[in-house]
């Protein structure tokens, strides 16, 4: 396979350095991304960078993803409009294991072709400023690293006085990750380097380097920006970042973010993060312009990514918990969800406390819903309801006035869901 046409057809290009194709095209290459470990879970914003990979090393080619130890404790301006926080060592140490079990999910690591994890902190802790300055620093000029568009952009923000302007940490960065790139061209023979647009400053830094240090000759390819259809920030919600890590983003919320997207963005998405083939897209795309309220590019996308990311199970999870609020979900579905999920489904439905130890002995499901709760304003009211086979507690419907309500009904031992017809619920809530 032609990597940079598989790459083109998936809109995964923004700039290609001259002669990248004939080289691929030419020899088995190695090639690295870089991630920088400031958080303990990648987050979605990470796999247009992480399905390069993919995509590289199914082409045939050798991917390596370099965790910045280093790096990370730098900060890198690109695309920032401040300085970001720098980690302590054993923070960065936690992270970089994290995120490693996360890229087994994606990348192949033991097979004919492997894939392979390196860190920058094992080479550039042994480093000492002096010889640092020495051996990389005076081989790049002070006016090209200032001709960088991240170096520009900061610069000029310092006429804001609310602006934190650039840090020689901040600026000395490019100087590391162009050092990142010799390193692997030297021990690695690793000739490209990938990322994303924001990136590409830093990147052909590296490659400028290779040139004047050694003579060789290596290249760069970076993908857009990821971005919805409305100009909008890709991957994130009102809660912030989607994240692969299940204890930070539910299998639910996860699955419900793709299965959410608009029908332009499901196009884009499904070739940037799936790695279906393009006729199996193209299908999927004519199919979905037939019957889009099927949203076939929705359920093929969710699906395929959070089978990847959290397994099968915890797929078919996400989908019978997401029929719940449509009323088709069972009882035995709702008691297998753990505290986080059901609270992503049930965000913003009405909730009422109750003592928890008032239910020790039983509560009349009556004296609960009105006396207790005031979710419905009369006794009257609510017996015309579960007459007429409209109320459901716990996804079970109710028809007994006498029914006492105890704690073997509290789903996480603290929750009772009712539901009114067949849409709208209400929350009880132990305290």
């Amino acid at each position: 396979m032609n990597f940079v046409k598989e790459l083109t057809w998936r809109g995964m290009v923004h700039n290609i350095m001259p002669g990248t194709e004939d080289l691929l095209q030419k020899e088995k290459t190695v090639a690295y991304i870089g991630i920088d470990p400031t958080a303990d879970s990648l987050h979605i914003g990470h796999l247009a960078g992480v399905m390069m990979l993919k995509h590289f090393q199914t082409c045939g080619h050798t991917p390596i993803a370099l965790l910045g130890g280093a790096t990370g404790m730098i900060g890198d301006p690109s695309g920032k409009s401040k300085e970001r926080n720098l980690l302590d060592f054993d923070t960065l140490m936690k992270n970089q294991q994290a995120i490693k079990n996360q890229l087994l999910k994606f990348l192949d690591f033991s097979g004919e072709n492997p894939a392979e994890i390196v860190n920058n902190y094992d080479w550039m802790s042994k480093f000492g400023f002096l010889e640092f300055i020495r051996e990389v620093g005076k081989h790049i000029s002070v006016n090209y690293m200032m001709a960088k568009d991240s170096v520009k952009k900061r610069m000029s923000s310092e006429s804001d006085k609310s602006a934190e302007g650039l840090s020689f940490t901040e600026f000395s960065y490019q100087l590391v990750q162009g050092y990142d790139f010799l390193h692997l061209y030297n021990e690695k023979n690793c000739k490209l380097q990938m990322g994303g647009s924001d990136q590409w400053g830093n990147i052909t830094t590296g490659t400028e380097l290779i040139r004047r240090k050694s003579g060789g000759k290596a290249y760069a390819l970076t993908c857009p920006l990821i971005t919805k259809a409305d100009g909008g920030k890709f991957g994130k919600t009102e809660t912030g970042n989607i994240w692969l890590d299940p204890e930070k983003t539910s299998p639910y919320e996860f699955y419900q973010f793709w299965l959410n997207t608009s029908d332009a963005d499901a196009e884009k998405y499904i070739k940037i993060f799936t790695s279906l083939s393009q006729n199996e897209i193209e299908n999927l795309i004519e199919k979905h312009k037939e019957a889009p309220h099927t949203r076939l590019l929705q359920n093929t996308l969710s699906k395929e990514l959070t089978v990847t990311v959290h397994g099968k199970q915890n797929y078919d999870d996400s989908v019978e918990a997401s029929k719940i609020l449509f009323g088709k979900g069972t009882k035995e579905v709702l008691e297998k969800l753990n505290e986080k999920t059901f609270n992503d489904i049930f965000s913003g439905v009405p909730t009422f406390e109750v003592e928890k130890e008032d239910f020790t002995s039983g509560i009349n499901i009556i004296t609960l819903l009105v006396e207790k709760t005031g979710i419905f304003k009369s006794n009257g009211e609510l017996r015309r309801l579960m007459k007429d086979n409209g109320l459901s507690i716990n996804q079970q419907k109710e028809q007994n006035s006498d029914l006492s309500i105890d704690k073997s009904f509290l789903v996480n031992d603290k929750n009772i869901v009712v539901r009114q017809g067949k849409k709208k619920y209400f929350i009880i809530k132990t305290k």
